[in-house]
């Protein structure tokens, strides 16, 4: 299960790629789609999250920062 890290309430706009980026603030690049070109990052909130080893980070539903505890070495 997710656990929420911050609260920040960020409303996702469609065509949009919503992430936490190196600095731990949430972010959003135009997604390519056809012969549209994609880029330009931008920051939405600054939330300064640090990360953990063994985690990953994403935006949920509510537009909140969770984490996940990454599985690892699982067995056949």
């Amino acid at each position: 299960m997710a656990e929420k890290v911050a609260q920040c309430g960020v409303q996702k706009e469609k065509g949009y790629l919503y992430y936490l980026d190196k600095q731990g603030n949430v972010s959003r690049s135009k997604m390519a789609r056809g012969g549209e070109k994609g880029g330009g990052a931008e920051v939405v909130n600054e939330t300064g999250v640090k990360r953990e080893k063994g985690y990953l980070y994403f935006i949920d539903k509510e537009g909140d920062v969770s984490r996940a505890k990454m599985a690892r070495g699982r067995k056949k």
